[in-house]
């Protein structure tokens, strides 16, 4: 039973830690990424846009894109039964909108983006749609980390204190 309860807090840990990453790729993106390109003109900005859409496509982000709603979800089947469980759903929730919000919107303002012939057309149909996308899903992903943190202290207040076993 103890090592499933370890087992059970390290995937929930490690769901909040993924959610933390990715919740911080959209603030860092909402606060000062946006804002900074907003200071360029139009063929600088869809060129970093396009170059930021090609080197973010690589193993260690999507292992934290994809590994917040995965480990998200097999933290919520694991502790169905502990107290902490609402609180996990509710991320799992946030979490899916935000992923959802990232391949209905944002993704495909990428891909137009970078189809683009003329950078001032592109510029026009894109900032704007694909910063408010952004907010929505930054979000959403720290409402779900905030849920998973919550659900983290009350599944460490439950779970006995590591100590030597009984009888030595």
């Amino acid at each position: 039973m103890t090592r499933n309860r370890t087992a059970a807090g390290a995937v929930l840990g490690a769901a909040t830690v993924a959610m933390g990453l990715i919740a911080g790729v959209y603030f860092v993106f909402a606060c000062c990424v946006m804002p900074a390109l907003a200071r360029s003109d139009d063929r600088t900005y869809v060129q970093v846009m396009n170059d930021v859409d090609d080197v973010i496509q690589n193993p260690v982000f999507f292992l934290a894109f994809l590994g917040a709603p995965v480990l998200t979800a097999v933290s919520a089947w694991q502790l169905r039964d502990e107290p902490c469980r609402s609180w996990i759903r509710t991320a799992l929730a946030a979490c899916a909108l935000g992923f959802l919000t990232t391949i209905v919107f944002n993704v495909p303002l990428n891909d137009a983006l970078a189809r683009a012939a003329d950078p001032a057309t592109a510029r026009e149909h894109f900032e704007h749609p694909w910063v408010a996308w952004n907010a929505v899903r930054a979000g959403l992903t720290v409402v779900a980390l905030g849920c998973l943190a919550r659900a983290l202290v009350l599944y460490g207040r439950r779970t006995p204190p590591p100590g030597p076993p009984h009888g030595v």
